[in-house]
């Protein structure tokens, strides 16, 4: 029997919780014991009394939890009132971004946890099932605040994004074709607006020909390519993704000399560091910011925004993960599938994700080899 712990997220304007009512009753049926941080589910609609009613015991607060817990599940990466919370007995399952937070690295391997972030877990085909449902939520956001940033009132040069009868549609160029990218172009093309989708993979784009009934127009990711259309869109969604690095720069301050005063930049990239060089994270209650005329966005969570919609995309693809953790431990549930040892970012106060070891400067340790440890869990 494992007790999963379940605290509250206190990253600000973070409404999601990391488990519902139908994921403790999964854990709770197969003799596991579920802890719940007292509120936690608030921001999602989610009762206490529906978490007890599956089998769940409430915990005042997030030291309880931590105290009673083996794993520890969570939606964002912990901060720095929970990091010195955690200890070497604990697995930590969450989305952690460890590229872009050095800082933040340091503190997970002085705790000697077991650390495995949700981005970086892999299924058979390479793709990243645990960060696919965020992407699909983050990318159609992306679109809507774009288009509500470009309203004259919130800064924005005060166009329609889809436009009416004899006046153009809005402009929007997305970056990255990736599941992000899909999402943000479908609700842009739904919106009216004429999209343009760029790309380093002929393949994708190919793909997206398909998946987008060839509305939109498919261009290959060039420095030059993307200057060159810079000057005549309105919206420009940044949704670049290398996997557990951070992310690189596709424009430049340089470049926004090229944009039209009150366009608007939406950086879905900005928990891996940021896709603009001029990106810096921003809150829902704070979300933009103007550099040289052109309006940033670049909401560090945008899918907390919706998160009865969010909350439950989340338990929906992490639970068969948490299930293995709970039944197996993290040495026989990571060791026995690549790609969940792919998740493996920290452990027994050693980085074992190469990109993020990188990035604090120290040599990646082999996952399985570090697993294998006594010290780890």
């Amino acid at each position: 029997m494992t007790t999963i712990g379940v605290p509250a997220e206190i990253k600000t304007d973070e409404y999601r919780v990391a488990l519902t009512p139908s994921g403790v009753r999964e854990l709770t049926d197969r003799g596991h014991e579920v802890l719940v941080q007292a509120g936690a589910g608030r921001g999602s609609a989610i009762p206490d009394a529906a978490y007890v009613a599956q089998g769940a015991q409430i915990a005042p607060d997030a030291g309880a939890v931590f105290e009673s817990a083996e794993l520890i599940v969570k939606v964002k990466e912990p901060q720095p009132e929970e990091v010195a919370l955690l200890q070497p007995r604990h697995m930590l399952f969450t989305y952690l971004h460890l590229a872009a937070a050095p800082e933040l690295t340091r503190g997970l391997m002085a705790s000697g946890a077991t650390c495995i972030a949700y981005e970086t877990v892999e299924d058979a085909r390479g793709r990243l099932p645990l960060l696919a449902p965020m992407s699909e939520i983050a990318g159609k956001i992306a679109a809507q605040a774009g288009a509500f940033m470009l309203e004259k009132p919130l800064g924005g040069r005060g166009l329609l994004l889809g436009g009416v009868p004899g006046v153009a549609a809005g402009r929007v160029m997305v970056i990255g074709g990736g599941v992000v990218g899909q999402n943000a172009a479908q609700v842009a093309l739904g919106l009216g607006a004429e999209v343009y989708v760029f790309d380093r993979s002929i393949d994708r784009l190919r793909e997206l020909e398909v998946l987008l009934n060839q509305l939109a127009s498919t261009c290959y990711s060039s420095t030059l390519e993307i200057e060159q259309r810079l000057p005549e869109v309105d919206l420009v969604i940044g949704a670049v993704l290398v996997h557990g690095a951070k992310a690189p720069h596709v424009i430049t301050r340089r470049q926004l000399g090229l944009m039209k005063p009150g366009a608007v930049l939406v950086d879905v990239s900005i928990d891996q560091g940021g896709c603009f060089e001029t990106s810096r994270p921003t809150t829902h209650s704070d979300p933009t910011y103007v550099v040289d005329g052109i309006i940033h966005y670049c909401v560090a969570n945008m899918p907390g925004a919706v998160p009865i919609t969010s909350t439950y995309a989340l338990t929906n693809a992490t639970m068969p993960y948490v299930i293995r953790l709970a039944d197996e431990g993290a040495r026989r549930a990571l060791t026995s599938d690549p790609g969940f040892l792919s998740g493996l970012n920290v452990c027994a106060g050693k980085v074992t994700y190469a990109p993020v070891a990188e990035v604090v400067g120290v040599e990646a340790a082999p996952p399985a080899e570090t697993l294998a440890q006594p010290s780890s869990v």
